[in-house]
Order: structure tokens, then sequence, then C-alpha cells
């Protein structure tokens, strides 16, 4: 039988896309369109998109365009494009059972976009998120995790952070959470830097304790 992990918590931290939702199959051909109406090498672009906020993804592939043009190209794009958008295994049961202001999203998507795609997968929004819009640095700079540790009132320090993505991961080691890594869509070899990694969020149970705290429990996979 694998071992159980168990940590205490006083928040979490979800990322978005690749930890609660799937969006690949929108994002990759959103992004295609994307880099052949701006003249980008397609296998380039898709390299660099995921966990990074879009605007950034713009600057590095086109530094010579009006960013927010090309950013609203995308976003049009993307915010149209929900045919094969799925919530991701465990995820559903996860958030409807977490304590009101135990959580949050913080995304790198803009706040329209994630938005639209919480809303089109049927999922429980919390009261407040932190997306692109809300930062002056996306991953892997620690501030949208530090942002959205303070919007739950908590540090960053005393919230898990939930990612997929090196980028994300980043974020959150550098913000000074600790971080829970999902292969969902990069190899544990990819997210090496998370101090756990468990396959999915359906691997991952939860209870409140009664100081307040959320007591995680999950699989040990290394």
């Amino acid at each position: 039988m694998s071992e159980v992990i168990a940590v205490e918590t006083r928040g979490l931290l979800f990322d978005m896309d690749g930890v609660l939702i799937s969006s690949i199959g929108s994002v990759n051909r959103c992004w295609t369109l994307w880099a052949k109406h701006y003249n980008v090498d397609v296998d380039w672009a898709l390299t660099i998109t995921h966990g990074r906020r879009a605007i950034d993804t713009v600057k590095i592939l086109r530094p010579d365009i009006d960013p927010e043009e090309g950013l609203r190209y995308v976003e049009d794009l993307e915010v149209d494009d929900n045919e094969d958008l799925k919530i991701l295994p465990g995820v559903a049961e996860l958030l409807a059972s977490l304590p009101v202001g135990s959580w949050t999203i913080v995304t790198s998507a803009t706040e329209r976009l994630a938005t639209a795609r919480l809303k089109h997968a049927g999922l429980k929004l919390p009261e407040k998120m932190i997306t692109a819009n809300n930062v002056d640095n996306g991953k892997p700079h620690p501030e949208p995790y530090q942002r959205g540790a303070a919007i739950l009132g908590l540090t960053s320090a005393e919230c898990v952070v939930v990612e997929d993505a090196p980028s994300g991961v980043g974020a959150g080691k550098a913000a000074g959470s600790p971080v829970l890594g999902l292969l969902t869509s990069h190899t544990a070899e990819e997210i090496r830097d998370a101090d756990w990694i468990i396959p999915s969020l359906a691997d991952l149970k939860f209870e409140a304790t009664s100081d307040g705290r959320l007591r995680l429990q999950f699989p040990a996979m290394r």
C-alpha cells in the first residue's frame, strides 16, 4: 500500500488551466491561429504559451506589435472556443466541499477568459480570484500567488499552491508556498521543483480541522 502524506494548511491556491479544467485544445487551436495571423512559428508559439499570461507571450513572440492588440486577438479567439473544454477529475466534488474563504484561483488567464471558461464548465467560482488583470508580473514571478494568499487574508507561506506547469510551480515556490504538483499537462521531471506530485485532484482528500485548517491527504509518489 502506498504511503499517505498528510499536510495541514490554512488556504489552497489553485491554478486554473490544467488543474481545474482542461482547455488545451482551445489553447492550441487559438494560438495556432494567432501565430499564423502574426507570421510567427507555430511550434515556437505553442511551446511557450502554457502557464504564462497571454500578454507576456505576445511580447515575447512579437515585441514589435501593440501587445494589447495582440492580446485582444487571442482573447477573442479563446473566449469563443470551448469545444472540448472539460472539468478535470475530482475537481467539482472538491470545490463544492471546500469551506468558503479557504481557497481561491490564481490564473494567468485574463478575467474575461477565466470567468467564461469557469462558467462554461459549470464550476463554482470563489468570491474573489487573481487573474492576469490583477498583477503587474505574471508567473513565474511570485506576485500572483502572493496576491492570491492576500485575498484570503493569509500569507503565501500559509497556503498550499496547486499547479501543473513549471512556471506556476516556480511562482509558488518563489512566493514561499509549498507546492502540490499535478501530472495533468507536464511530466514529473518538468515539475520536479514541486514539494509533492500526484496524478490529479482526484487523488486529493481533505478534512477541516477544529481550528479552521485543512488537513490534506494524498498518496506519496516519491
